[in-house]
């Protein structure tokens, strides 16, 4: 009997191959009942931790969870199915991660590669034949894998995120670095070189800039159209692409299209610039989008929830910019008293509708309104998604 916990995306997809075979504990659970496959669903007091062989928690699953406290045999998705794992190119890092990754299948399209983790697509639903599994993963996975490491590691800056989660800095950053402990010779890691004494078997390529690991690689950013934040996404990803092939596509790459809701560019009918950020959910994010319009004058909507990081570099960054904050969310007051201590001009606005509606009112052609929440959207939005679709329906109205 296969245990899960969390009846979330990762784990729905492992009880419908292993349909019959599989225990799923939620705490939304309340009494014994089965899915449509077979599957046993049970409230975590039912869970025996004697009577399972292996528990396999959802991607995010609190290691402080009761259930996992008294589980003997928790593994991740990555190490349940690590013998039928192909060749593997796994992606990390704070941000830039879902573009990389998708710009690594983009590239490597020819080769049969497949893109999933935490990206959409698990595990479980990836095929065995394809030969090579692009993998976003992500530090809640780290934190549950122990066995299985990637012939390829991408590793993207380490900023402040998910710090609740794993205690600390230090130990989300470690959570990052361990596949590379388990990397074998003849694999290859490319990392900040922050990191660049790090344990492993693996061959290591270090870089401080895109510029840097270009030189490096060979690859001429010239002859590559996106700007930043993505033109680091893309040279990663080629420069998987170069050391798989030995050449690089620059023509291919550059039909690549972003995904939504990542500094997405539209403009109304009055020809203003409006920017979907919303998945710059932490302030590094946010920092990038900024860069971007560095020149511009800004009318940025901040806030939701922030999970009480540290905002001083975010409003460090700011200050010498022609910047209006207009905050929304749980964070609305205390993006304030920082606004207040830097001297940004900040609107309280508590909710995106009075937002948008106060930009609308000074918007012009010659300002940039960019959504870039710097927060996590679940105190008021189903999702990031959600809130970056209200945002675009607000800007046409």
């Amino acid at each position: 009997m296969i245990t899960l916990f969390g009846h979330g995306k990762t784990t729905k997809a492992i009880a419908k191959r292993f349909a019959g075979q599989c225990q799923i504990f939620d705490d939304n659970f309340t009494c014994k009942a089965t899915d449509a496959f077979g599957n046993l669903l049970l409230p975590p007091s039912k869970f025996d931790p004697n009577a399972s062989s292996v528990e396999i928690p959802s991607p995010g699953f609190p290691a402080h969870h009761p259930l996992i406290q008294k589980a003997l045999h928790v593994t991740s998705e990555y190490d349940f199915f690590k013998e039928s794992m192909p060749f593997s190119i796994w992606i990390s890092g704070t941000n830039g991660k879902t573009t990389t990754t998708q710009m690594c299948e983009f590239l490597l399209q020819k080769q049969g590669a497949q893109a999933g983790g935490n990206i959409g697509t698990p595990l479980a639903e990836l095929s065995n034949q394809a030969p090579i599994w692009v993998l976003e993963t992500s530090s809640f996975t780290f934190h549950y894998t122990k066995v299985t490491a990637p012939d390829i590691y991408l590793l993207l800056p380490i900023k402040p995120d998910h710090i609740t989660w794993h205690g600390s800095m230090q130990a989300y950053i470690e959570a990052k670095l361990s596949p590379l402990a388990r990397m074998r010779e003849g694999s290859v890691a490319i990392l900040p070189k922050a990191y660049a004494n790090v344990q492993t078997l693996a061959h290591v390529i270090t870089y401080e800039t895109e510029e840097d690991l270009a030189e490096q690689m060979g690859i001429d950013l010239s002859k590559i159209s996106f700007k930043t934040p993505f033109l680091l996404d893309a040279v990663l990803a080629m420069s998987a692409q170069k050391i798989l092939l030995d050449s690089v596509d620059y023509d291919l790459l550059n039909t690549f299209k972003i995904d939504h809701y990542k500094i997405e560019e539209f403009h109304d009918k009055q020809g203003r610039l409006w920017v979907d950020d919303s998945k710059g959910t932490n302030v590094d994010a946010t920092i990038e989008a900024l860069k971007r319009y560095k020149n511009d004058e800004i009318l940025i909507v901040l806030g939701g929830d922030d999970k009480g990081v540290d905002l001083q570099d975010l409003f460090d960054f700011m200050k010498p910019l022609h910047v209006k904050i207009f905050a929304i969310g749980s964070n609305t007051e205390r993006l304030a008293t920082f606004a207040q201590k830097e001297g940004i001009e900040l609107h309280k606005c508590f909710v995106l509708e009075e937002a948008m509606k106060q930009i609308h009112a000074v918007h012009t052609t010659q300002t940039v309104a960019l959504l870039s929440p710097a927060a996590a959207s679940l105190d008021q939005f189903k999702s990031y998604a959600h809130r970056g679709d209200r945002f675009k329906e607000l800007a046409l109205a």
